[in-house]
């Protein structure tokens, strides 16, 4: 991503014209970098891991990448948000060591140390096309996902006070990795650009 951002900047900074709809000399730029040819030698990894499970798919990778470069180009043809496990599935829920406070933290820790900031009151970004769809067919489908998946704890299943259940959307918590948008198995979410460029704030990176 920064060095993609370098060679945008790059591009401007040369006298294209910033207003343009397209920099087309950025393609350019881009298909001469090491990029491209980084992310190329890479293509296979993904669809590899997902098609062949972890030790085949690692074996090919490593063949692939060390050995010698296949001649052809691995496609993944179902999506991620398609090859989400029910919860009739044997390996479901995954259990994790509780955080340590050391090498591993909890979710909103992660997000403070992330200096995201939106400001309040403000329209959320992350839409829901049915508000009923999380409680009523994610839940006993799939534990809804997005309380697991979100890596900053956007999204919650709430319990009311007469025992129904609702789904929270913290929007203020979001670090816009856009995993929902992708990920929701009822592609139910979409998120949208947030008001005056809220987000997380990397100031060492």
């Amino acid at each position: 991503v920064e060095k993609g951002g370098d060679l945008a900047v790059a591009r401007v900074v040369e006298g294209e014209d910033f207003f343009v709809k397209e920099l087309t000399a950025y393609t350019d730029k881009f298909n001469h970098s090491w990029l491209k040819e980084e992310l190329y030698n890479s293509r296979n990894f993904g669809p590899a891991m997902h098609k062949f499970g972890q030790w085949i798919g690692g074996a090919f990778n490593f063949i692939d990448q060390n050995v010698f470069k296949v001649p052809f180009t691995l496609h993944d043809l179902v999506q991620d948000h398609a090859a989400l496990k029910t919860q009739a599935a044997e390996s479901f829920k995954p259990t994790y060591p509780k955080p340590d406070g050391k090498l591993t933290f909890d979710r909103l820790s992660s997000v403070f140390v992330s200096n995201t900031v939106h400001e309040e009151n403000q329209p959320a970004h992350l839409k829901l096309t049915d508000a009923s769809i999380p409680v009523e067919v994610n839940l006993p489908t799939w534990d809804e996902p997005a309380q697991r998946y979100c890596p900053a704890g956007v999204y919650e299943i709430m319990e009311n006070n007469d025992g129904s259940k609702r789904f929270q959307i913290n929007a203020a918590n979001c670090v816009h990795c856009k995993t929902c948008d992708i990920k929701d198995p009822s592609q139910n979410i979409t998120w949208v650009t947030p008001e005056g460029g809220g987000g997380p704030n990397y100031p060492n990176m």
